[in-house]
């Protein structure tokens, strides 16, 4: 059975709660932090000291959402050796998340040339069962390292000549709570109920929306210039046209797909513009926020409701991640953003606690089996059907329509459904994810 919150739990406030899962993040975030996690390393080098070889480990969900992707700033080139090798080349790990903003040409040409001479190596830690990124730098006479553990911007130690060291990036980090307490948040979150997150949304104060605005305006950002370009896929854009030929479907579901998809598109292409992630992956935070915003241009609700939708779609998404973890063999984008989505828009629609939960549940017997094949352009199909989804799941919430526990994997509630949801993944998901990677590493090879 579910956990509750309890005095054994630890206990977060919602800004505390934001500013630990919710953070802009400029392309993908498994080759962000695999940069990052390189930037760090390199920031112990001193004047004139230059990188000769890099060596990454990773866990299996970081080295499959690395493989298909583009990066920022280097005109749609893909690969975990190249994002290594910009961020140990140009990276400022003080930037983090976003430090591939504005790469420079010298530093693109840089990088490539060590992935071109075979001094770049990335190597699957396969028996890794949460998120891994172990650096290692030559250069000169000496190697420095760096280590990132459970949350992409989690850098636990740095290393010069294999001894730990303390530096002043690290002492800030430490100082500002920056990769602290990701254990006891994911406690919390596993047990926090949604009459505790209802409970949230009234304690928001004015910091706190003015940060979710910036989060809506990032994405929606994104989504226009995926509209505008037509980038990767072409998702949003193919989306848009089917909808300017048919006005019977110029509706919120459509929209909302529109919406996300686009963002989507542009982001998995490699656009030079942050996303607003959520607990760690920001197709989760384009899936959380969009379809939001697309019901409130259909709708015209007051700004401050959104807002608390939005919030509340954070929350159901951390929430459900907590349980299938970080990197899983589920698309999370689909089954825990598009869950937050469907509890935000059934909040901004006026439902209450029942609405919420049955929109969550809904969500969950509809998109539970949606499979992660690693982060890619196509990932815009997937956000896309988790927004139409998240429209769909709450508004047959508002008319009382909620799949009843005698069904699938549905429980009695949101956090009883969560629950299972999670034992699933525990459960299958671990062989599920392997097969997924041979898969895809039987086509690299081929």
């Amino acid at each position: 059975m579910p956990s509750q919150s309890g005095n054994d739990q630890p206990e977060f406030t919602v800004q505390q709660f934001l500013e630990h899962q919710i953070a802009p993040t400029t392309g993908c975030t498994e080759p962000v932090a695999v940069a990052f996690g390189a930037a760090a390393a390199a920031s112990l080098l001193e004047t004139g000291e230059s990188v000769r070889r890099i060596r990454v480990r990773v866990d299996p969900g970081v080295y499959k959402n690395g493989l298909g992707v583009m990066i920022p700033g280097t005109g749609g080139l893909r690969g975990l050796e190249l994002a290594s090798a910009l961020g140990a080349v140009c990276g400022d790990p003080a930037h983090g998340m976003q430090l591939l903003r504005d790469t420079e040409e010298k530093c693109l040409a840089a990088a490539r040339a060590l992935v071109q001479q075979g001094k770049v190596s990335v190597v699957l830690q396969d028996d890794a069962d949460s998120l891994l990124i172990e650096t290692e730098l030559e250069a000169n006479e000496r190697t420095c390292g760096s280590l990132i553990r459970e949350r992409h911007e989690n850098l636990v130690s740095l290393t010069s000549r294999g001894e730990e060291v303390a530096s002043d990036f690290l002492t800030k980090r430490e100082s500002a709570g920056s990769h602290s307490g990701t254990g006891d948040m994911d406690r919390w979150l596993r047990g926090l109920t949604l009459d505790a997150m209802l409970g949230m949304l009234p304690r928001l104060d004015r910091y706190d929306l003015d940060f979710l605005r910036r989060g809506v305006e990032m994405n929606v950002a994104l989504s226009e210039q995926g509209l505008a370009r037509s980038c990767g896929d072409g998702v949003g854009a193919g989306l848009a046209a089917l909808q300017e030929a048919d006005d019977a479907g110029r509706d919120m579901e459509r929209s909302a797909q529109v919406w996300t998809a686009a963002a989507a598109d542009a982001r998995m292409a490699g656009v030079d513009l942050p996303a607003m992630s959520s607990a760690g992956s920001g197709n989760n935070g384009l899936t959380a926020v969009l379809p939001l915003y697309a019901v409130q241009q259909n709708l015209s609700c007051p700004e401050d409701k959104l807002l608390e939708g939005v919030c509340l779609s954070h929350l159901v998404n951390a929430v459900i991640k907590a349980h299938l973890g970080r990197l899983s063999a589920v698309c999370s984008c689909s089954v825990a953003a598009g869950s937050g989505a469907a509890a935000g828009i059934a909040h901004i629609l006026g439902g209450g606690k029942d609405a919420v939960s049955a929109a969550v549940i809904n969500v969950v017997e509809d998109l539970a089996g949606v499979l992660c094949d690693g982060a890619k352009p196509a990932c815009a199909l997937k956000l896309a059907t988790a927004a139409g989804s998240a429209v769909r799941s709450a508004r047959l919430a508002l008319r009382g329509v909620r799949i009843p526990s005698s069904e699938g994997i549905a429980g009695d509630g949101l956090e009883e459904t969560v629950y299972y949801l999670g034992a699933l993944g525990r459960r299958g998901f671990p062989q599920l994810n392997r097969a997924i990677l041979e898969t895809m590493l039987d086509k690299k090879r081929s």
